[in-house]
């Protein structure tokens, strides 16, 4: 699946390698061991294993990340992700420079994405969304967010 807006999708090559390096990753077979925590990996790109209940989405917010893509993928469980681009979301918090976020308001009309074991997302800066929503009853879940900057890095020569 990829969400986006006509005119954005030229935007980003998902087969570079740091796209490459995030995949590869998830194809691990030991996701269900990793514990909570960052993992850095090549190309600048890092993970996140996360582990939580599911909550309601109304005790939930979109957000949008300015340097970051979200790779979000479900080693167990099940959730849905509220989305929708973020052109004419209000926000309610600012943009916080020292975790790449951003929180709206709730906007009148959004679509959901229901992730299960094995699913995926991919979410670009233009790609508002609400991770952490229960499919129908709370529950545990494992995820991984793999964060792939939007620019490469700056080579150190």
């Amino acid at each position: 699946m990829q969400f986006g807006t006509l005119g954005t999708e030229y935007r980003y090559d998902m087969t570079e390698p740091k796209f490459q390096t995030a995949f590869a990753f998830l194809k691990r077979d030991d996701l269900n061991t990793l514990p909570d925590g960052w993992i850095p990996l090549e190309n600048g790109v890092r993970a996140s294993i996360q582990h939580y209940e599911t909550s309601p989405e109304e005790k939930l917010s979109f957000e949008t990340h300015e340097k970051f893509f979200d790779v979000q993928y479900l080693v167990d469980g099940e959730e849905l992700l509220g989305v929708c681009t973020r052109q004419g979301l209000e926000v309610s918090v600012p943009y916080d420079t020292e975790n790449d976020v951003t929180f709206y308001r709730e906007p009148l009309v959004s679509g959901k994405v229901l992730l299960r074991s094995g699913d995926y997302v991919v979410f670009a800066p233009e790609d508002a969304h609400k991770p952490r929503c229960l499919a129908g009853t709370a529950m545990s879940v494992k995820k991984i967010v793999i964060k792939v900057p939007v620019e490469e890095p700056v080579s150190k020569e």
